[in-house]
């Protein structure tokens, strides 16, 4: 059991004076600095009250029931803080003034609420959550855990304790312990935040640490490929298996629009057949459960073909032999380098190829391109057509370099910015 100061104090309200000369007797709860007040639900005329022993005065009847109840609050007060303290390791003012009030909820521990949530979150996978975020939620815990190891010894605390600059402790150990991104950070704070709001909702925390944060996220330039560069990859020979199987699937996902989660977890009974004998592929999205279909080209049917007797399909029940996201990403940097691809390669850039690339740029319209990507609106799509925009705007002030027009790129962006709107409008 840790040290704990302790005390208890009475004292009178002679600004609340009532007609009849009385006035409330309140009782102060002092725990390790902190302290909290409340009414004692007695009065007492102010003459007859002893502030140097905490008590009323005289041997009236009035006066000895007055100081039993006093006597009473104070040892109600004395075992709780010695129980909870037991009990917790921990115990503050406002939980001994919840007590004595009636009020009293179990201390929560903050580990232990954000480890109950992950476990609900881990039940829930497929249906209102997938992996990707239940992944997330475990990775917050995780560099929680590690920055308070680093500032304490305390396997956990009191979640009420969580305060504004533990959360920006914790902002700034992502950013330099963790060196993850501005966006990154942002996801991650969102957790944590989830987390607090479960908290507040449920009386386990009565002050808000994100109170005044804000978070802005960076704009992000979502790379894709171009068809001389899909091209490259295509014809590109490896000597070193795993490259060449990771530049399949990821030329698999530029050809389809997968994310890395659907294209992990292709299975045979998610081709189909139509009518006329094209294959399509038929599934539903992992992250927002939304079904989408997308025709099978010949070049992905024939990476599937490939891959059809591979040991780790075979085992997995699943269509290719997919790696973690990680570990692809990681990959295909080495692809890159390989073919001299001066662009950051991941899983996602081939979505975004197929998206602009393959689809919009050989004038596939957009609502059939949302459909294909499994976006619930157009709207989510139009994040692609603003890429290519941008692309064509610095592709122009190239041109504009070459013939001494002097057009600036802010010049140009600020033209697709007001035009863009005007031809989204009517796609919308």
């Amino acid at each position: 059991m840790q040290k704990s100061t302790f005390s208890v104090n009475f004292f009178i309200r002679r600004t609340r004076l009532g007609k009849s000369g009385e006035t409330p007797i309140m009782m102060r709860i002092s725990v390790d600095g902190r302290y909290t007040e409340l009414s004692t639900q007695r009065r007492v005329p102010v003459e007859q009250w002893s502030q140097s022993r905490c008590c009323a005065t005289g041997k009236t009847a009035v006066a000895l029931e007055i100081n039993r109840h006093l006597d009473n609050l104070r040892s109600k007060a004395s075992e709780a803080h010695q129980n909870f303290l037991a009990e917790d390791g921990y115990v503050d003012p406002f939980i001994i003034k919840e007590f004595l009030l009636g009020k009293h909820r179990r201390q929560r521990f903050f580990f232990e609420v954000f480890e109950e949530h992950n476990a609900r979150i881990a039940s829930l996978i497929g249906k209102d959550y997938d992996r990707t975020t239940y992944h997330r939620y475990m990775l917050c815990l995780r560099y929680f855990r590690e920055m308070m190891a680093k500032q304490t010894k305390a396997e956990d605390f009191p979640i009420r304790n969580l305060s504004h600059e533990m959360v920006r402790d914790f902002e700034h150990f992502l950013k330099t312990k963790k060196r993850v991104a501005q966006n990154t950070m942002i996801r991650y704070m969102k957790c944590l935040k989830k987390v607090v709001n479960l908290s507040l909702a449920n009386g386990w925390m009565t002050v808000n640490p994100f109170a005044g944060i804000k978070y802005a996220e960076k704009k992000v330039i979502r790379e894709y490929l171009t068809m001389p560069e899909v091209n490259r990859l295509r014809e590109k020979k490896f000597s070193i298996q795993r490259l060449e199987m990771v530049r399949d699937i990821f030329l698999f996902c530029c050809y389809t629009g997968l994310a890395y989660i659907d294209v992990h977890n292709l299975r045979p009974e998610n081709i189909t057949e139509d009518a006329h004998g094209r294959k399509w592929i038929r599934k539903q999205r992992e992250k927002t459960d939304v079904e989408f279909y997308v025709p099978l080209l010949e070049y992905p049917l024939q990476i599937l073909e490939k891959y059809k007797n591979h040991p780790l399909c075979k085992e997995r029940g699943t269509l290719l032999p997919v790696y973690a996201n990680q570990k692809m990403n990681s990959y295909l940097k080495e692809i890159a380098d390989f073919c001299g691809i001066k662009k950051q390669l991941t899983m996602h850039t081939a979505r975004y190829t197929f998206a602009t690339t393959i689809t919009l740029a050989n004038n596939v319209k957009l609502e059939n391109v949302s459909k294909m990507h499994g976006h619930t609106n157009t709207r989510m799509t139009l994040l692609y057509a603003h890429i290519m925009n941008e692309s064509l705007a610095q592709e122009m002030n190239k041109v504009a370099a070459i013939m001494g027009g002097g057009i600036c790129t802010d010049e140009i962006w600020h033209c697709w910015d007001v035009v863009l709107p005007k031809i989204t409008s009517h796609l919308l």
